[in-house]
């Protein structure tokens, strides 16, 4: 069956780095565009990154535009997302999926920037 395993979060200072990971199975990650979507407290989940399928072609929410950068790796069925410049709003949940129709969510990975 569809499995998506985040990681990679973790407590960072303002200004600090994270490097998220989501390995795939149970699909043809190779064919698909994949997203990072986040969800801070009391908020609804968000779309910050895309790719396209072959990664070529990322697409960026502009509140992460220009410090996240999403990328893949086919061969590994993984998805990244480097996150620089971090800062505390960037503080959530972090999710990977599909575009359009969703698999079943992972556990999400937390990421909690702060001083």
């Amino acid at each position: 069956q569809v499995q998506l395993v985040e990681s990679g979060g973790g407590l960072v200072q303002p200004g600090g780095s994270l490097r998220l990971s989501c390995v795939a199975s149970g699909f043809t990650f190779s064919r698909l565009i994949m997203n990072w979507y986040r969800q801070a407290p009391g908020k609804e989940r968000e779309l910050v990154a895309s790719i396209s399928d072959d990664g070529t072609s990322p697409n960026y929410a502009v509140p992460v535009a220009g410090r996240f950068t999403i990328s893949r790796d086919n061969a590994k069925n993984t998805l990244y997302l480097q996150m620089n410049s971090l800062k505390a709003e960037d503080t959530a949940v972090y999710y990977c999926n599909r575009n359009g129709e969703f698999f079943p969510w992972g556990q999400g990975t937390q990421v909690t920037v702060s001083s």
